[in-house]
């Protein structure tokens, strides 16, 4: 379990060493027993919050080697930020002291694939809810296919879609918020974009403002 009021730079180092150490297939044993779980029943101290995909193959525990009680994690398909999601970040800031908010997408996303199917062949998402979704990815997929053109190579229209799709995030949780907004000002909170590679298990943090 995490120490209260880890600023944002040491959560980074934390994740950090935890993904290096998965990379290299070194995890360590994280607090998972009945003792941790007892332990965390009086409350909870989470040294990160990660805003990821709902993907299967993108657990933040397992990516980032941690064990119950260590990060706050928000999960939706696409990374999106909504209200419920941004409260969901600002409750944890608020309560529990999390000084580094991540944004994290990964390679191959499926709710980016969609919105660029979306933008460049017209193709219909399933459902209404579905297409919320992909409507708040639409602006970022339209800004990466305006730049680079449609005719570009898929890999790199899907690569460069999934990077502006998790700036867009954090741009929105880092001026879309009040309270993340002071505490950013204020009180040393960091909102960081990172990509997870389903090919090497490697996260780059590649938006550190």
């Amino acid at each position: 379990m995490s120490d209260t009021r880890v600023s944002a730079d040491e959560a980074l180092a934390r994740l950090r060493a935890g993904n290096q150490r998965f990379v290299q297939n070194k995890q360590t044993e994280p607090a998972l027993g009945p003792s941790a779980r007892k332990e965390l029943v009086a409350g909870q101290n989470p040294f990160a919050i990660v805003l990821s995909c709902s993907d299967s193959r993108v657990p933040s525990e397992l990516v980032f080697d941690q064990g119950l009680g260590d990060l706050f994690v928000i999960r939706v398909a696409g990374n999106v930020v909504a209200p419920s999601l941004v409260g969901s970040a600002e409750f944890a800031a608020a309560t529990f002291g999390t000084r580094l908010v991540v944004v994290m997408g990964h390679s191959s996303c499926g709710a980016i694939k969609a919105t660029l199917d979306a933008v460049r062949h017209g193709v219909a998402a399933p459902s209404d809810n579905i297409r919320d979704i992909v409507e708040r990815c639409r602006a970022s997929v339209e800004t990466v296919v305006s730049a680079v053109g449609s005719g570009s190579d898929e890999r790199a229209l899907l690569h460069e879609s999934i990077r502006a799709n998790v700036r867009n995030s954090c741009d929105h949780l880092r001026h879309g918020s009040r309270l993340l907004e002071q505490l950013i000002r204020d009180d040393g909170l960091k909102v960081v974009g990172a990509e997870y590679s389903l090919e090497t298990g490697k996260v780059d943090f590649f938006d550190e403002r």
